[in-house]
């Protein structure tokens, strides 16, 4: 028997996760916006987030929450991290029972601290709660490029029943049991990519680049495995590998706040010029303070920090990198 598929939000990831899923199942993706579901069903289009891209005309899109979540047999969280909690509390009055539930955001809760699956378990506490991650930039999918995720659940039949409704052509779908790595792999590489963005508006070489990649991949990898994840989990998919596509692309929104920032541009100016969220904003605050809980020192991330919501510069921020004492190379920042 197929499973119904519902995604909620017609973002650029959140539609193109609906868009492929057609393939294996019926799928319906909810929108906030009714003209965006109008659009989707009768031009097959998404050009708000996918502009030049055509959606599969077997993709049902709808406004109404009831109806895209009532029947489904997966739920699948498209939602920013800032939002998940509200849409959560709306969609526990529709969902059936045990329906298991896909986080696609890379954040963490402002406040709580949570990750994204700890928020749907504290909402929806009857419910398997998964992530799907990885290095997968929206538009290079739809135009027919190939990319590798990870579904990650504690629970390994799930795990493996969802790979079969996201693994397709285009993407290939690996199962991981760690979900709190996978999670943290994910939230904490768009503040190393707010990073190197910065270093690219100041004009830094790839020298320089190479190196906060690295070495931020070393800050995200001792939280994520203070805080339980899997020292693996950060060398595979969800880690390197989403760090690098997301330090690297033009397309990343992450990099490109950090990229203005080193232009001299304000937070405010910048993010008032984008229609999507980017995470690593918010992120970096709550980096800082798990960083504080955990006692693990994270000297890119304090950069950041420092630029986004202490008024620092993008050149003070490389300065007091390059100041650093360098230690060993496998034991500190």
């Amino acid at each position: 028997m197929q499973l119904r598929v519902s995604v909620l939000g017609a973002g650029s990831f959140g539609t193109t996760i609906a868009h492929l899923a057609t393939n294996n199942a019926p799928t319906v993706l909810w929108c906030r916006r009714k003209e965006t579901a109008e659009e989707i069903n009768a031009e097959h289009t998404n050009d708000a987030y996918l502009p030049g891209h055509q959606i599969a005309p077997g993709l049902r899109a709808t406004s109404s929450l009831e109806e895209a979540v009532s029947q489904a047999d997966v739920v699948v969280m498209g939602v920013p991290s800032l939002g998940l909690r509200e849409v959560l509390e709306d969609v526990k009055q529709h969902i059936r029972p045990w329906v298991p539930v896909v986080s696609l955001a890379k954040g963490l809760e402002a406040g709580t601290r949570l990750r994204m699956t700890e928020v749907i378990n504290e909402v929806l506490p009857d419910h398997r709660a998964g992530a799907l991650t990885g290095p997968n930039l929206a538009k290079e999918i739809m135009a027919g490029f190939a990319a590798a995720s990870v579904i990650a659940f504690d629970d390994v039949d799930t795990a493996r029943q969802l790979q079969g409704v996201f693994n397709t052509g285009l993407l290939r779908m690996y199962t991981n049991r760690d979900v709190i790595g996978c999670e943290l792999a994910g939230a904490l590489k768009n503040v190393i990519a707010i990073a190197v963005g910065m270093g690219d508006g100041l004009g830094v070489g790839d020298n320089t680049r190479a190196a906060v990649m690295t070495r931020g991949l070393s800050e995200l990898t001792r939280l994520g495995v203070a805080m339980g994840g899997e020292p693996a989990t950060f060398a595979g998919l969800a880690g390197v590998g989403d760090l690098i596509a997301t330090c690297a692309s033009r397309q990343s929104r992450n990099r490109f706040v950090g990229e203005e920032l080193g232009r001299g541009r304000t937070v405010e100016e910048i993010t008032g010029d984008m229609n999507q969220v980017a995470e690593g904003i918010k992120t970096s605050r709550v980096v800082m303070e798990l960083a504080s809980k955990y006692d693990v020192d994270l000297p890119i991330c304090r950069e950041v920090y420092g630029v986004i919501y202490e008024g620092r510069k993008a050149t003070d921020a490389y300065s007091g990198l390059t100041r650093r004492e360098p230690g060993a190379e496998h034991e500190t920042g």
